[in-house]
Formats: C-alpha cells, sequence, structure tokens
C-alpha cells in the first residue's frame, strides 16, 4: 500500500509518517503543502491513499481537495484536521473526500482509518469532532473537545507530556497538539497559565 501523506507542520508530518511506516505492507511519501504534493501525484505516483492537511499551503479551504481528487483518477483523497470541526468534515465529506482524520488520533485508530480508506470505505469518526452546541464543555467560554479536557485535567496535576501521553495511551506528539490547540482557545500562553485556568474552572 503506498500513501502520500501532506502536511506542512514538519514533526506532525515525520512522525505519521513514522507510525504508517513501521507496517511492513505500508509505504509513505510526504510533501509540504499542495504544489509538492500535486507534483508528486503528477509525476505518475500510483498512490492507493492521499491524506491532506486542510491548513497547509496552498489548499485554500476545501478547494486542494477537489484539485488533488481530479489529479489523482479515482484514487480516495482524505483530509487530516488538527482542530477537526464538524462542518468542516461534513463539508469535505460532501465533497467526496475519503475520510476527515483528526490528527489527534490514536496510532492504531489512524492505521485502522487508513486502511479501510485504502479499502475504498469512508472513515469519519463524528464523534471525535468537536461540536459547538450544549453538550460541548466549555472553559472560559471556550468549546473544548473531551480529550482536550482530559489533557488539560492532567495540565492541572501538574503531569509532564511524556506522563499525560502514557496515562492517556496517546503519542507525545499528540498531547503536544492538544495542548497547543487548548491553549490557543482559552487564552493561556502556556501550559502553566491553562493550569491555573483549569483551577479556577473547578476542574481540578
Amino acid at each position: 500500500m503506498k500513501i502520500l501523506l501532506a502536511d506542512d507542520q514538519e514533526l506532525v508530518r515525520d512522525t505519521i509518517a513514522a507510525f504508517l511506516g513501521r507496517e511492513p505492507d505500508i509505504e509513505v511519501e510526504v510533501a509540504g503543502d499542495l504544489p509538492s504534493a500535486l507534483d508528486l501525484v503528477r509525476r505518475g505516483g500510483s498512490f492507493d491513499l492521499i491524506l491532506l492537511d486542510y491548513m497547509m499551503p496552498g489548499m485554500n479551504g476545501l478547494s486542494g481537495l477537489g484539485t488533488v481528487k481530479a489529479a489523482t483518477k479515482g484514487k480516495p483523497v482524505a483530509i487530516l484536521s488538527g482542530s477537526a470541526p464538524r462542518a468542516v468534515a461534513e463539508q469535505a465529506l460532501a465533497e467526496g473526500a475519503a475520510g476527515f482524520l483528526p490528527k489527534t488520533m490514536s496510532t492504531k485508530s489512524l492505521i485502522a482509518a487508513v486502511r479501510f480508506m485504502a479499502a475504498g470505505e469512508v472513515y469519519a469518526p463524528m464523534r471525535m469532532l468537536a461540536e459547538r452546541d450544549a453538550d460541548v464543555p466549555t472553559v472560559q467560554g471556550a468549546h473544548l473537545t473531551p480529550r482536550e479536557m482530559d489533557v488539560l485535567r492532567r495540565l492541572c496535576r501538574g503531569l509532564p507530556n511524556k506522563e499525560i501521553a502514557r496515562e492517556l495511551d496517546l503519542q507525545e506528539v499528540t498531547v503536544k497538539l492538544h495542548v497547543k490547540t487548548l491553549c490557543r482557545k482559552i487564552n493561556a500562553a502556556n501550559r502553566t497559565q491553562a493550569a491555573m485556568i483549569a483551577k479556577d474552572a473547578g476542574l481540578c
């Protein structure tokens, strides 16, 4: 199975590629933006699945999805996102994406999703996507996903990323993404301030 992974965040891209590349039947090529990904496809790259970062240069929202789908002649193309808003996920699927994957998925789930989509199925873990409604937990008025709440509670306990990753069965790079995202959402300058906000909100 040959996969093209396009993401402008080098750490995230290389980490995901390494996870997938450990599988004996998966080969991964990478690109840092949409033009580079298209160049690989148009040069004759025969990919079983293409994963595109929603926010990378050249994507212009979901317009890049259609461009790549047109170039791949029917091969599945999926979207990766660090924030995973449900509305964008639904739009991507409506426009023919093979799936919409939060970057914060566990390694096992990511590999399973990749195999699922490469087999021609559509993958959309809606329960993992942030929904802006009354059921979504809020801190400082910001909507946090259940996983972000898990991470925030552990920041409140003073745990480092490595310990949080162990407790939640995640990769450390995934925890770093969660910390960065939740800090932005609750207007925290750093993890220490995020912990203080969590304490004020009664989360710990």
